[in-house]
């Protein structure tokens, strides 16, 4: 659940200065004096304190500093090592919210929320990335995400102060909170409170669009209200105050469930919802688990359920959690089916009548493609699973109760298909959901069911729980 009892968060006035002792450095990692240095202003960000005029400063000593990587690695649920790697430089460098990830401010005894439910918005001035017609939309609509699912109500003034003044601004703007140019920190907000409580500041140096092609000012400013309106970063990877820029379709947008339990525990249910069915994030672990498509890529398996994706990597010693659009926000965001051609070094991505091909993490060009220029009859609608036989070079397509042979090497669809899955693959039911192949096995996956089947001997060798595939 989204963290509620904010305290004090948003009131950072000032920056302090820099650690004076290097981040510790796993000994594999081959970080330059750059990261490093971009490494320590993170740090220095996250554990940002409120400012008194003296200013205060964190403890400068390496163990302190140990200690805050290992939490930041726990917040963001990555191996807690206390070491600076890869994988928590790919996380300190992603585009993200003003607002400290972890620092707490225990500045104030109660949660910090408004004491009434009618409540006043205005916009100071513009940026030129966008119409301002444009933005107006932008913002009433992230408001709105929130007034949704609350008794809270937002009218737009045209002058004087209102409760929520949203502004445009470069570097320091007039909070002693100063922006860092572009990318990084995208926008910040005050928690409830009087003066500057409340308002919401977008750095002016970031491209804000309507789309995915910069920054959407649709889903920062929706972020941003929720700290406006009293709610912590989450550590819920599928939530909306999750600290990390994810770029969503405005349109299709609805409100986590995480999000809405943090936010209804402020200030109660609306009754006026219209999208009573929100979003929750899988949990990797559920005996139930019944997963979307799977497949690898380059050694590493990735499970596909929902809007979430799980990386499992040989070296790592847990499965990650990551929303399909923040790797590829082309993608949809529930996909169909996926398989590898490693020979190719080419992943296909399957969603409805179209499918994808990557080359490692980037979409080749001239995708998507119809299924039909696979050699499927128009009339289908879509994939449920798929499998490269690596032996003959086949790939197997599974619709419904039936499965296609595809060959590889003449890009045409075998004659004799569709047969049906239950005389060629007995024992794993009706109908496929997803499949991988790996040393001479394909792994078919029913419900929560995935059975290991022999490329050699065509028998099933065993059955298992579909999360088992991620470690449970």
């Amino acid at each position: 659940m989204a963290a509620v009892a904010l305290t004090a968060l948003g009131w950072v006035l000032t920056v302090t200065c820099c650690f004076s002792v290097p981040v510790p450095q796993d000994e594999d990692s081959e970080m330059t004096a750059t990261d490093l240095q971009f490494a320590e202003s993170y740090l220095n960000h996250l554990y940002g304190s409120p400012s008194h005029p003296v200013g205060i400063r964190r403890s400068k000593d390496t163990n302190g500093m140990v200690s805050q990587l290992k939490e930041m690695q726990s917040f963001f649920g990555l191996e807690v090592t206390g070491k600076l790697n890869e994988e928590t430089m790919d996380i300190m460098k992603q585009p993200r919210c003003g607002v400290p990830d972890i620092g707490k401010y225990n500045f104030f005894p109660r949660k910090l929320k408004w004491p009434r439910h009618n409540l006043t918005y205005r916009i100071v001035n513009y940026t030129t990335d966008l119409a301002p017609a444009d933005i107006d939309r932008a913002i009433k609509r992230a408001l709105r995400v929130w007034s949704d699912v609350t008794p809270l109500n937002f009218t737009r003034l045209r002058s004087g102060t209102a409760d929520i003044m949203v502004s445009f601004g470069k570097k320091e703007h007039g909070d002693y909170y100063p922006f860092d140019g572009p990318n990084g920190l995208l926008a910040h907000a005050f928690p409830p409170g009087e003066k500057i409580g409340g308002d919401t500041h977008f750095d002016d140096d970031e491209f804000f669009t309507t789309d995915s092609k910069g920054y959407s000012l649709f889903v920062v400013a929706a972020h941003e209200f929720g700290h406006a309106l009293g709610l912590d970063h989450s550590r819920d990877p599928g939530s909306l105050m999750y600290p990390v820029y994810t770029y969503t379709e405005t349109n299709t947008f609805v409100l986590p469930d995480d999000d809405v339990q943090g936010i209804q525990d402020l200030y109660g249910p609306g009754n006026r919802d219209p999208n009573p069915k929100h979003p929750k994030t899988p949990e990797k672990c559920d005996p139930d688990l019944v997963i979307d498509a799977i497949t690898e890529l380059r050694g590493e398996k990735m499970i596909f359920k929902d809007r979430f994706f799980w990386r499992v990597h040989p070296q790592m010693t847990d499965a990650e959690l990551i929303l399909t659009k923040s790797f590829w926000p082309e993608l949809p965001n529930k996909i169909d089916a996926a398989y590898e051609n490693s020979a190719k070094d080419l992943v296909y991505i399957f969603k409805g009548k179209k499918f994808w091909a990557l080359n490692g993490y980037d979409i080749v060009q001239d995708y998507p493609k119809k299924l039909h220029e696979l050699g499927f009859p128009k009339s289908l609608k879509a994939i449920d699973a798929a499998v490269y036989h690596y032996v003959n070079k086949k790939t197997l397509f599974f619709t419904g109760e039936t499965y296609w042979s595809f060959d590889e090497e003449s890009r045409t669809m075998d004659k004799g298909f569709p047969r049906l899955i239950a005389e060629d693959f007995p024992g794993i039911g009706e109908k496929v959901d997803a499949a991988y192949q790996r040393n001479g096995y394909i792994y078919f996956f029913s419900g929560a069911l995935q059975f290991e089947y022999s490329v050699w001997s065509k028998k099933i060798t065993r059955a298992m729980k579909t999360n088992s595939v991620l470690w449970c």
